[in-house]
């Protein structure tokens, strides 16, 4: 979609290309790069699972046609130049029940399809007096939509997902996050699902009721500053379900954790990454995945360290989409996988001796899969019909990967990806790996202020 955006703005006519259900994306982030008549061609149904007549068939009698009209149709592509948006963030968009401004909203698509607080002045203006920032100064600027992010709309969002006034410093700092380029919030509309969620450190976590133990998704300010950030998402970034937010089986709730640094053998998360202990943080993160968090035992065979090395890394071989991984981990691709791991297996593991860096480093040399399943998921699991020797050679892969079909290879492009969080029920020995595609973390300071 970009190139085609780019050319446009030099003036050369150009068609996207798309398959069904990928129009509204790419007009989206034709919209995102400042074109907001994108051309457009469709290519009927999921072209990976049609046969080679289909396919040349589709592309004759349907494509081409759609190509040439795009081209030279009058008013295709017309008014091609991207408008800003011309609402104020504090005006009044409605007066009513509650029930009709619920309903309101609801039809708008401003909700999550949950009732919400509906964001009156009084309520954001309480929001406000919890940072030092000018109610209409501009934030970030997020991505599809370009749209400013305000402390009044910030506010107004965080409203309505139900969270305190006194939480108002860790969304500013979270929309600070998810806007920086090296997050890349312009790329989570894909169809895979990406999810972003929160992690909090430092002081702000227990001052803020955000939780660090057991059933911390769901429980103190948590939930309710997951909701914000999925609000913000949807109404200031502008990502609509089904338009450019494609998630092919939906998206669960936006999350928020905090590190249990009192029960934590290392670094937190933030001193690791250059801030100070009683700085508090927010860091944007993102997963695909969920499910499964392993149980680890020790015996007299294995300890609960090494136990756990090895559910870490193989973790890592069935959650994350490995084609993606290895091919362009180091070509650009952005990943990142986050271990939260419960406090009595991070003590296992420091007990024995394994800093966050080991842990890496061990998982980075362990996670591995024969060439064999690994060659069958990049050459049926990807648009791009490659085999392993094709993509070494278009540097892609590197060459380490030319082995023999039982041979192992490595599944992560390096350690680096691997993210610690130290989380969860201080009593109970799990872990859980989340893999995000498309995102990288990035970590911002929360400015705390008493009105």
């Amino acid at each position: 979609m970009r190139p085609a955006a780019e050319a446009e703005k030099l003036g050369i006519p150009s068609v996207v290309i798309t398959t069904t259900g990928f129009t509204n994306i790419a007009r989206a982030a034709g919209k995102a790069e400042g074109i907001a008549g994108l051309r457009v061609a469709e290519y009927p149904g999921a072209v990976g699972v049609h046969s080679e007549a289909l396919v040349e068939k589709n592309v004759e009698n349907v494509l081409f046609d759609r190509i040439v009209a795009e081209l030279t149709t009058p008013g295709a592509g017309d008014d091609r130049i991207a408008l800003g948006a011309v609402r104020r963030p504090d005006e009044i968009v409605l007066e009513g029940t509650y029930e009709e401004i619920d309903d309101y909203f609801k039809r708008q698509l401003w909700t999550d399809e949950l009732p919400i607080v509906p964001p009156t002045r009084e309520r954001v203006e309480a929001f406000l007096r919890h940072t030092k920032r000018a109610p209409d100064e501009r934030i970030a600027v997020l991505p599809q939509a370009n749209l400013a992010a305000v402390p009044w709309n910030i506010a107004a969002n965080a409203v309505m997902a139900g969270c305190r006034p006194e939480q108002m410093p860790v969304v500013i700092a979270a929309v600070e996050a998810i806007a920086d380029n090296a997050y890349n919030l312009n790329n989570i509309g894909s169809t895979w699902g990406v999810l972003p969620f929160l992690l909090v450190n430092g002081p702000a976590a227990k001052k803020l009721n955000i939780e660090s133990g057991a059933q911390l998704v769901n429980k103190g300010a948590n939930p309710a500053l997951g909701r914000a950030l999925g609000l913000i998402i949807r109404n200031i970034a502008g990502y609509k379900l089904s338009r450019n937010y494609m998630g092919t089986f939906g998206y669960p709730m936006n999350f928020v954790v905090a590190e249990n640094e009192a029960e934590c053998p290392w670094e937190p998360y933030h001193v690791e990454h250059g801030f100070d202990r009683n700085d508090s943080t927010v860091t944007a993160c993102g997963t695909v995945t969920w499910g499964w968090p392993p149980a680890i035992y020790g015996t007299e065979e294995k300890s609960a360290a090494q136990a756990a090395l090895e559910f870490l890394s193989l973790e890592v071989t069935k959650k994350p989409c490995l084609g993606r991984l290895v091919e362009r981990g180091a070509h650009g691709f952005r990943n990142m996988i986050t271990f939260l791991i419960a406090p009595p297996v991070a003590k296992a593991l420091a007990g024995a001796g394994y800093t966050k860096q080991m842990i890496r480093d061990y998982v980075y040399e362990h996670a591995r899969v024969p060439y064999r399943e690994l060659e069958f998921l990049i050459e049926y699991g990807h648009s791009e019909a490659f085999k392993i020797p094709d993509m070494v050679e278009r540097g892609l892969m590197p060459r380490e990967y030319l082995v023999k079909p039982d041979d192992l290879v490595r599944v992560l492009p390096s350690p680096d990806v691997i993210n610690i969080v130290v989380c969860g029920d201080p009593d109970r020995n799990r872990l859980m790996v989340l893999w995000g595609g498309y995102v990288s973390p990035v970590t911002k300071k929360i400015e705390l202020r008493d009105p």
